[in-house]
């Protein structure tokens, strides 16, 4: 399947800032991501995102996954799935690897499906 890049433009705005404060992911009742350093994307008419750098997510929870979706605008997601025990939380997290250009800042950042995380608590 081709995929076609797209760039954001004012029909589909996508812009990137620092969140300007401290974000805390939980899950199963620990906090297994907090940062200072989170980005928040706003994507059209979707609601915020936070990107946490990968570096203050609690590694010994994430299970990478060979699960991958597409974005036009950013491009290949990658995920991991989040494990503690025998309680899983499949394809939870996202990333980019390699995003496209007009999102760039998000590599090395990781964003958590709200559905499935106890709570993104933005401070």
């Amino acid at each position: 399947m081709e995929h076609r890049m797209r760039v954001p433009d004012e029909s589909h705005p996508i812009t990137i800032t620092k969140t300007g404060g401290r974000v805390k992911v939980s899950w199963q009742g620990q906090v297994i991501a907090e940062t200072d350093a989170a980005l928040s994307l706003a994507e059209s008419t979707y609601p915020v995102v936070q990107y946490i750098p990968l570096a203050d997510v609690k590694s010994d929870v994430l299970e990478r996954s060979d699960h991958t979706t597409y974005c036009p605008f950013k491009g290949t997601a990658n995920y991991f799935s989040l494990v503690s025990g025998d309680t899983r939380g499949d394809n939870a997290v996202w990333f980019y690897d390699d995003p496209y250009d007009a999102v760039a800042e998000i590599k090395g950042h990781v964003a958590f499906y709200g559905n499935v995380v106890d709570e993104i608590a933005v401070e």
